[in-house]
């Protein structure tokens, strides 16, 4: 029964009222999706030729022989010729609907001896004779819907096998298709959008020796008139749509007074305008098995006491979509074998009551019932005995539903369900903002818990869910980020598999570092969804003992800084406690590196997603412990290169390669052998790999496909290869020596001459070695540069570490030139502050730099310090300072880039440039 059920009623028609609208809509979107991706040629793929939307007169002659399936849809074909079928004699279904095909041809099934499914729909097929389909005898569907047919004799007689039958939409004015008995195998017959008002005695008498008719559908037929036993000769018949007929109470009783006699299972009575139901609607059915009926979108407000009386043995009762104003302990009455009721949008609000009201005991009749739906509904409120009697309810759905009863869950709101065996609760998007202590204990049986979508704004100290220890999945998503974790925060559902946190938690303080880690005691937990939570800070140990953790969300969060190898304390590894990870995304991170080890271990990982970060240089053996990836994506990250020593290991598996919008670098060292991989794999496929996958570099190859690299003018031809590398070593090693000559004579003739003059003895470094300085530095500047210096320099002063200031600690009474002199001396470091007005003080150009100079060659080349606030030409500096760059080492040389998030960083180059070894405290 419930595969005709899905079957039927999930394809069951609209109201004519309805249709219009939703005809236009979706012709208007096919209309574009044709426009924008146009079709040029059919499709052929597994024996299916698709020659749809190409605006084809004719059928093509050209396609393959041994076709089954050919789809001619939504074509302009006027008729279908039998001759331009005779290629393709195998074919077993043939769609030529939404076409101009007036008439059906008597040979056609001559020609396709082997047709089982024909779809004529949408066409302007007029007369139809028996002669049209006499040959069809192994036909199993046929779809005739949308024409104008005028049947003319028996049409349908030679039709022995056909099983579904579409008639529908044809202004028939007659359920009578023939006189005679026929169609001995019809399991569907589908009427339904005819002109027909009444149903004769004799109307099915041409199925009266079918007893395999199961589904009749009389979909917006306007019926008005139905003699006594009218479906006597399909006694057999186990569902009845009549969905959109707009009949009265007393019409869908006589209704059920004719279905008495038949094996009926199934009705639906959806958008009948069935605003009332009374005590007697039913009772023809009384007799019957009926076990599922749809009452749904019938603007139903009134149901009588005992209206459903009748119905002992219906299972499934469908009341979605009405205006059901109050439930009572009488409107349920009889349904004792029901186990699912749907009462989606069915209650709404009367004039006594800004809110539907359930009394209480309202479903205690229902004593059978598993599932109530009451999503999408306004309740006033949930009492202590709401739902008592629900002895065998496992499932409670009342997601997105309004009910006051719900801002605070406390242990009294589910109390009438303590004796049911619930297992599923969906409390999704009913506005509640706490959860008190052990407010599901009672809910023993309790096996997943739905809460997304809530306001839900407190610390989850694990006294929630008290009592819930079968529980094995909490879902707890989009709580607009106020739920805290604690370390206890799910000590009390130890059998958790499932749980979902994405864009729930308020991570503005310690976030997720926290020791022990909240997720500690889930030992069995399988599923974690954290994404979307903006995540910053993590312990190593966060997912520590997970052993049985499969899938981890990670995505849109803010991990960037953890994977950085300068990070304080060095990367946190925090994926080495869950090394049977199957799935891990990581996207939208910001991650910029991945340090050795950060998937060390993950040797069943099979989906590995870091798309939408900066990845760029990747190190050669991130991913080498990978051996069991199937799917990695890297979309959208900054990847020039594609190394062998980086992904040959992990693409020796791969089934899926996502790598599309990176700026690829097209040259034989960043992506020859990526190419050729591309060219050569077999068992890997790469999406949108011609359109997506471009070169940013070199222009030559610019914003042209990856593809398009010439892998050839990679291959070394020279057959003198050893000669050739000799000769170009030598040019190579002449032209860097005549450069180094040229460039940086300057910089050997000074280290020469402090080798002349510390070997002979005219340099006093020993002594100074033995000295001690006063000051760690001496700091020469510009005037216009005093207030950088106080902001920038004399805060780093404490008492392992002073400066000297001209303008601060000079003595008085001491010549200038003698403080400079002497000061100098007592300085380890001497630090320029160079800029613009610096080089042009004639004081510092014409003595300081001297001075400083002599120092330099004197003491070591670390003796000298160089801040530079602007971009000041080596020339310039030497021709003012007499010092070069090159003169220093690279740590002596500081740039000053004027970022603030950029200070610290700037104060600890420049600690280390001065020779202090303690560390730069916040």
């Amino acid at each position: 029964m419930q595969h005709w059920q899905h079957l039927v009623f999930g394809k069951m028609c609209a109201p004519r009222s309805l249709l219009l609208p939703w005809v236009i809509i979706i012709c208007y979107f096919v209309c574009h999706c044709v426009a924008s991706i146009k079709k040029t040629s059919c499709h052929v793929q597994d024996g299916r030729a698709d020659c749809s939307h190409l605006s084809l007169s004719m059928i093509p002659p050209n396609l393959p022989r041994n076709i089954t399936i050919l789809d001619m849809s939504h074509n302009r074909l006027k008729e279908v010729l039998p001759v331009s079928l005779n290629p393709y004699p195998g074919l077993l279904h043939l769609d030529v609907s939404y076409n101009s095909i007036t008439k059906l041809d008597a040979h056609l099934c001559q020609t396709l001896p082997l047709l089982q499914a024909l779809y004529l729909g949408h066409n302007e097929v007029h007369l139809l004779k028996k002669e049209d389909l006499s040959h069809c005898t192994g036909l199993i569907r046929l779809n005739m819907a949308s024409n104008r047919l005028k049947l003319q004799g028996e049409p349908f007689s030679g039709l022995q096998n056909l099983q579904f039958l579409d008639v529908s939409m044809n202004k028939l004015l007659s359920a009578k298709l023939g006189s005679q008995p026929q169609l001995p195998s019809l399991v569907n017959l589908n009427l339904g959008f005819n002109d027909f008002t009444a149903l004769r005695k004799d109307d099915f008498s041409f199925l009266g020796h079918s007893s395999s008719l199961q589904v009749l559908s009389l979909s917006s037929v306007p019926l008005k008139t139905l003699e006594p036993g009218c479906f006597k000769p399909i006694s057999g018949l186990h569902t009845l749509i009549m969905d959109g007929s707009k009949m009265g109470t007393q019409d869908i009783s006589k209704i059920c007074l004719e279905l008495s006699g038949t094996s009926i299972d199934a009705l639906s009575l959806r958008n009948m305008k069935l605003v009332t139901l009374t005590n007697k609607t039913f009772a023809g059915l009384q007799m019957t098995n009926l076990t599922f009926l749809d009452l749904s979108h019938n603007g139903m407000g009134k149901i009588e006491e005992g209206s459903f009386k009748w119905l002992s043995k219906l299972q499934t009762l469908t009341l979605a979509n009405n205006n059901i104003k109050h439930l009572t302990k009488d409107t349920f009455q009889g349904l004792k074998s029901l186990k699912k009721l749907q009462l989606t949008k069915a209650l709404v609000k009367s004039h006594t009551s800004s809110t539907p009201i359930i009394d209480d005991f309202s479903f205690q009749p229902l004593s059978a019932l598993e599932i109530l739906m009451l999503n999408e509904t306004a309740v006033r409120e949930i009492t202590e005995h709401t739902f008592t009697g629900l002895k065998n309810l496992q499932e409670l759905d009342m997601s997105w539903s309004s009910c006051a009863s719900f801002r605070i869950i406390t242990n009294k709101t589910f109390v009438s369900l303590a004796g049911s065996p619930l297992r599923i609760l969906n409390l999704t998007a009913t506005a509640i903002t706490q959860i008190n202590p052990g407010s599901f204990s009672l809910l023993r049986n309790l096996t997943t818990l739905l809460l997304d979508y809530n306001f839900i704004d407190q610390i989850l100290t694990g006294k929630e869910f008290e009592g819930m220890g079968q529980v094995e999945e909490i879902h707890m998503t989009n709580n607009h980020q106020k739920v805290r974790l604690s370390t206890t925060s799910f000590v009390n559902v130890p059998n958790l598999r499932v749980l979902t946190l994405g864009k729930s938690l308020n991570t503005t303080a310690e976030g997720l570092d926290v020791d022990p880690s909240p997720f500690k005691p889930l030992l069995n937990l399988t599923f974690l969804d954290l994404s979307n939570n903006n995540i910053a800070n993590i312990r190593e140990s966060m997912l520590e003992g997970l052993v049985n953790l499969k899938v981890l969300k990670l995505q849109h969060n803010n991990l960037a800084r953890l994977w950085k190898s300068v990070n304080p304390g060095g990367p946190v590894l925090f994926l080495k406690g869950a090394q049977n990870l199957m799935s891990l995304q990581m996207d939208s991170n910001g991650l910029d590196e991945i340090p050795d080890g950060a998937l060390r271990g993950l040797s069943n990982l099979s989906q590995l997603s870091l798309g939408y970060n900066l990845l760029n240089s990747l190190k050669g053996s991130v991913f080498n412990d990978l051996k069991s990836l199937q799917v990695l994506r890297l979309q959208k990250n900054l990847i020039t290169t594609v190394r062998p020593e980086v992904f040959k290991t992990v693409m020796s598996n791969l089934s899926l390669l996502v790598m599309d919008k990176n700026p690829f670098d097209c040259t034989c060292e960043s992506i020859l052998w990526f190419v050729t991989w591309l060219n050569n794999t077999n068992m890997t496929t790469v999406p949108d790999l011609r359109d997506q996958y471009r070169c940013n570099t070199p222009l030559a190859y610019f914003n042209r496909s990856i593809m398009d690299f010439d892998t050839l003018s990679c291959k070394d031809m020279t057959p003198f290869q050893a000669l050739y590398i000799l000769s170009s070593t030598a040019v190579m090693m002449l032209i860097a020596t005549a450069l180094l000559v040229r460039f940086q004579g300057w910089r050997i003739q000074f280290y020469w001459n402090i080798l002349i003059n510390r070997t002979l003895g005219f340099s006093d470094a020993k002594v100074e070695e033995g000295r001690e300085f006063t000051y760690d530095a001496y700091i020469i500047h510009a005037e216009e540069d005093s207030s950088w210096v106080e902001r920038m320099v004399i805060p780093l002063e404490n008492e392992k570490c002073t400066f000297y200031l001209e303008d601060r600690d000079s003595v008085p009474g001491m010549s200038q030139l003698e403080s400079i002199v002497d000061n100098m001396r007592k300085s380890r470091k001497i630090l320029f502050v160079i800029t613009e007005s610096l080089l042009n003080d004639p004081w510092c150009r014409r003595f300081k730099a001297h001075h400083a100079l002599h120092q330099v060659i004197e003491a070591s080349r670390d003796s000298v310090v160089l801040v530079f606030l602007q971009d000041v030409h080596d020339y310039k500096l030497s021709r003012s300072l007499f010092i070069r760059r090159g003169m220093l080492r690279k740590r002596c040389i500081l740039e000053w880039h004027g970022h603030k998030e950029r200070v610290p960083a700037f104060h600890q180059e420049l600690l280390i440039a001065l020779g202090m070894t303690n560390r730069l405290r916040d």
